[in-house]
């Protein structure tokens, strides 16, 4: 499984990317937008192919849900904690975000997978993950129920290494959004998995 997440503020030709790489096949699309108001995520969703809205998964405004028939929703570690997600775990699908192999552990299967980061040194956030363990970690993997999916530093020269570690699935946003050409380091990524 490959998931995009989107960056933190909008970029120009997003939407137009981001239809090419579902065409490309893209499984999920995260919109992680923390600094963008309602009205400008409605703006943004509406600039997606409904077609697509089955793939979007929501970081923030979530009563969105309803009204785009998105069914998908991402918990950050507080909002886990603080229980944000119990009014949404019944009917949708819900993910979150870890940052150690013990707390994956513990996740319910109520949890369809999980972020865990940084897996390796941050491409976003310069200087972020370069002491991580996290990929040393992965023998200690024990949660039958919850996918795991990688997040950090991942891009198509190092994709192999976490399906090599046995995760689930690898999220991408800095080799993406950093890139001058988004489209083709996803499609080498996909490749990768392809091999």
């Amino acid at each position: 499984m490959i998931i995009v997440i989107t960056p933190e503020l909008i970029v120009p030709n997003e939407t137009d990317t981001i239809h090419q790489m579902f065409q490309e096949g893209l499984d999920l699309l995260h919109i992680r937008k923390p600094w963008i108001s309602r009205n400008e995520m409605i703006e943004f969703i509406t600039q997606i192919d409904e077609t697509f809205y089955t793939q979007l998964v929501l970081h923030t405004h979530y009563d969105l849900g309803k009204e785009f028939n998105i069914s998908r929703f991402h918990f950050r570690e507080v909002d886990r904690k603080e229980e944000v997600y119990k009014s949404f775990a019944k009917e949708n699908t819900i993910s979150t975000s870890v940052h150690d192999i013990k707390t994956y552990n513990t996740l319910e299967k109520e949890w369809e997978y999980a972020f865990i980061s940084p897996f390796f040194p941050s491409i976003s956030k310069k200087g972020y993950g370069l002491n991580s363990t996290i990929k040393h970690e992965m023998a200690q993997r024990n949660n039958p129920d919850v996918k795991l999916i990688a997040l950090g530093g991942i891009d198509q020269n190092n994709i192999h290494e976490v399906f090599e570690s046995e995760a689930d699935g690898a999220a991408l946003l800095g080799a993406i959004w950093e890139s001058e050409e988004p489209l083709k380091v996803f499609k080498k990524c996909r490749n990768v998995l392809m091999l």
